[in-house]
């Protein structure tokens, strides 16, 4: 029945009658589209009461485990209408955080929250994992169907994973792993695939200790109106922000370094009505990568990501600045991406939009906007179906327009898209673009209804891709 559903829900978006390819006609409607979505994007106010954990017993020692306290204080102030939790100066040690409803924890300037190594620190709970849901350990801080829920302040969140702790479960040599240590994600991962696929109910995929899947840094599940503003992220153990099935979401100033692998910035899941904004990346992993799913759990469930906005950012190092996929098999649409920069030659990539045939799904409505890039490795703008294995859901990517992109000293492409030619890429806009420094101007094959206009690579202007 769900793979019914899952077929259903293919035709209705994709091709039947609620497909509807919004392709549009000028910059002006699409800023007004911007300046309609700004409007519905507000952060949470909370109740003028302040939490302070050192005031219940936290100490500040980075070694006494706090985790209790700061959960313990958190489900007072929610019960009791809501607040901030504060976080004086000083390192405070703590395992699994979980914020509820009205709660802001915020974070002050000086302080810092450092996370337990310890897994048992980190109970079970129902997460997303990968795209693919399962009970597996805590993110570090967590929320699920809660409201009005915050994290603000200058002070540190510190993951504190390294080679050592963490990263290596991933299975690399490069991040500490090797055949005498014990831990390894990979068979899990299959595994999970597998029941993914058999369509296994996701509350008894259970994981945890043994299996070696690390858990995300932040992940709001089902949650309402968050907001996430002017902390620092370091040394994740994967995803850093990761906001599942959530609506009204503002990320605003946020600092992310951490270069593990797997260490995304922010990557929010089939999520509705997101603003990422004045923030900067500094990544072992994509700095922005939008997604709705992987595969049979992405397409039951049925969210595409839409309406969001990132904007007046800086993305360093990572495998793409603005990404949407790969876990995208809910679809995508209404991105906006603006006034954004870029510069590293370990980044390698700008606008990059990766799927499958194992995906299916639809990325459609894609704006990408006064961008400024120094310097990058691959492309600056990536198309590419062939992600990882095929599969029987071809992807569909439509509307992408890409207006006012100046590269300095590009990598090796200027544009690069492989493509189905059963779904070619529809609908590409390219206005005011001048790319510099690249090796090969393009190399695409499958696209139809292309427009090129004043688009200048290696000084020379490009007309069509043929």
């Amino acid at each position: 029945m769900k793979k019914f559903i899952a077929y259903l829900m293919t035709f209705l978006f994709v091709g039947g009658v609620f497909s509807q390819e919004n392709q549009w006609t000028n910059t002006k409607e699409i800023l007004n589209e911007v300046a309609a979505l700004k409007k519905q994007i507000t952060k949470p106010s909370f109740r003028n009461k302040d939490y302070l954990i050192t005031d219940f017993g936290a100490k500040a020692d980075g070694i006494t485990k706090n985790t209790e306290i700061i959960n313990n204080l958190i489900a007072t102030c929610s019960d009791e209408g809501g607040g901030r939790v504060l976080v004086p100066k000083g390192v405070f040690l703590t395992g699994a955080i979980y914020l509820k409803s009205n709660v802001n924890l915020h974070v002050s300037e000086g302080a810092t929250l450092l996370f337990s190594r310890d897994s048992s620190d980190y109970p079970m709970v129902f997460t997303r994992w990968e795209g693919m849901e399962c009970m597996n350990y805590s993110p570090f801080i967590y929320a699920y169907q809660e409201e009005n829920i915050a994290i603000t302040g200058k002070g540190l969140l510190d993951g504190n994973a390294n080679a050592d702790h963490w990263w290596y479960w991933c299975g690399a040599r490069a991040y500490g792993w090797n055949e005498s240590r014990p831990g390894e994600q990979k068979p899990a991962r299959a595994r999970l695939h597998q029941q993914m696929a058999d369509e296994v109910d996701a509350k008894t995929r259970i994981y945890g200790d043994g299996h070696f899947l690390r858990p995300n840094f932040v992940q709001p599940y089902r949650c309402k109106n968050v907001w996430i503003a002017d902390v620092k992220m370091v040394n994740s153990p994967m995803w850093n922000l990761n906001p599942v099935l959530c609506e009204n979401v503002l990320i605003d100033g946020v600092r992310i370094v951490s270069h593990g692998p797997n260490n995304d910035g922010c990557d929010p899941e089939a999520s509705k009505n997101v603003w990422i904004k004045d923030c900067y990346f500094d990544t072992g992993d994509d700095c922005i990568a939008i997604k709705s799913g992987r595969d049979e759990d992405g397409r039951n469930i049925g969210r595409p990501a839409e309406n969001h906005i990132i904007e007046n950012c800086f993305m360093k190092e990572g495998h793409g600045g603005v990404v949407i996929g790969s876990e995208i098999a809910g679809g995508a649409r209404n991105i906006y991406s603006l006034n954004n920069q870029m510069d590293s030659p370990n980044l390698d990539r700008a606008l990059r939009l990766k799927t499958s045939s194992s995906r299916g799904g639809t990325i459609e409505n894609v704006f990408f906007y006064n961008t400024k890039v120094g310097t990058y490795k691959d492309a600056a703008v990536r198309f590419n179906m062939f992600y990882e294995k095929p599969g029987e859901h071809i992807p569909t990517i439509r509307n992408i327009w890409v207006e006012n992109l100046e590269v300095t000293d590009g990598g090796k492409y200027g544009v690069l898209s492989a493509a189905y030619e059963s779904s070619p890429v529809r609908g590409l806009t390219m206005i005011n673009c001048v790319i510099n420094g690249v090796e090969e101007p393009f190399k695409v094959d499958y696209m139809k209804g292309v427009k090129l206009q004043k688009v200048t690579i290696n000084g020379k202007a490009v007309t069509t891709f043929n």
